[in-house]
């Protein structure tokens, strides 16, 4: 209820706030849970993925330093929010989102690379996905990276992409990780190209 309740009133904000969103080949999307991957470019666009794959309800993961802060870590919780300690991942960074998708109630909203400012993709969320049950689902983020620019209503696009199934008995060798990441890697371009052919992913300065 209150996940559903913030997205409304996310949605509210985000209109106010810049009102150009635009949602891409969303019949794509599964009709169960699917761990929904894309490249990290702005702290707002998971916010943009859950807005765009409505009415699907997500888990996520957040650095556990938000925790700390009462009242961040209530709105993190009752958005179905789990800490993770970025520098040493517990068990509890695979085995809670499994238990999430596999309830059939939540997706999950995942990035790679786990930056902003990486390149690499990381393969947690092959794993999961794996032991899960669930598709990896593509998608990428284009607009404004930097806050200011959008508040000047610079167009958003979220577009997703076909579905990679990852088998359940496939091993976990770094070989097959490495080739299911390659897929991603070339959904994201697809993706990318199929908005915009001249686009290139430009990161704000990390503060």
């Amino acid at each position: 209820m209150f996940f559903s309740f913030a997205r409304f009133i996310v949605r509210i904000l985000v209109w106010v706030l810049n009102g150009n969103l635009n949602i891409e080949n969303k019949e794509t999307l599964p009709e169960g849970t699917y761990v929904l991957v894309g490249p990290h470019r702005t702290w707002w666009d998971p916010i943009f993925f859950a807005l765009a794959a409505s009415p699907r309800k997500f888990t996520f993961m957040a650095k556990e330093e938000l925790f700390k802060n009462p009242l961040i870590r209530f709105i993190l919780v009752h958005a179905n929010a789990f800490p993770v300690n970025r520098q040493k991942p517990g068990p509890s960074a695979i085995k809670t989102p499994v238990k999430a998708l596999r309830s059939k109630e939540l997706s999950l909203i995942m990035f790679p690379t786990g930056s902003r400012y990486a390149s690499d993709l990381k393969g947690g969320a092959v794993v999961i996905a794996k032991m899960a049950h669930v598709p990896l689902v593509p998608a990428v983020y284009q607009g404004p990276v930097r806050f200011r620019d959008l508040l000047k209503r610079q167009k958003v696009t979220i577009r997703f992409g076909e579905p990679i199934p990852v088998d359940s008995k496939l091993k976990m060798t770094d070989e097959n990780i490495a080739q299911i990441g390659e897929q991603m890697q070339t959904a994201f371009d697809e993706l990318d190209y199929a908005i915009n052919p001249d686009f290139k992913y430009v990161p704000n300065e990390k503060k």
